[in-house]
């Protein structure tokens, strides 16, 4: 065992885990923060996808012990400590985003790495950067729609496409 420490959602959180430990698995199962989902144990979905020293990875790729000292951000932590939601997940909400919900932590969580790096994208750059992330419920329109939304622009463009 080995004694990991790094800070999820603004706050330290450390524990012992066994080397072959994902981060996925330490985040549900050590720290309790069951909103990052494990969905094909094979990096295909992204509903596993976290936010590492600012990056988007799918937590279910990484070690536990490759994130020592690392700043993780997890969908718990997006919302205000109030529980006022947060821009894309309101978007989401607004624009029917979701069904079932497993796959939209980890859009959430894709959709804020894209907007930080792309405020304004376009509807074609919302879809490769979605690439990686699977949904097996909405089709995906509205999970564009929803992170157009949450850009500032206009969802009225896509809805003929």
């Amino acid at each position: 065992m080995t004694q990991v420490k790094m800070t999820v959602n603004g706050k330290p959180a450390s524990g012992d885990v066994e080397g072959r430990t994902l981060l996925v698995q330490f985040l549900r199962e050590d720290l309790g923060l069951t909103g990052t989902h494990v969905g094909c144990d094979t990096s295909q979905c992204g509903a596993c996808v976290v936010h590492v020293n600012g990056q988007a990875v799918k937590a279910c790729t990484m070690l536990a012990i490759e994130a020592e000292g690392a700043e993780v951000a997890t969908i718990e932590g997006q919302a205000a400590a109030d529980g006022t939601l947060n821009t894309i997940q309101q978007a989401f909400q607004d624009h029917h985003g979701l069904q079932c919900g497993f796959c939209t932590p980890g859009m959430v969580m894709s959709a804020a790495a894209l907007l930080k790096d792309n405020p304004k994208p376009t509807v074609a750059e919302v879809r490769h950067y979605l690439d990686g992330n699977i949904c097996r419920c909405t089709g995906y329109h509205n999970i564009v729609k929803a992170i157009m939304a949450a850009s500032g622009q206009d969802v009225a463009a896509i809805a003929a496409e």
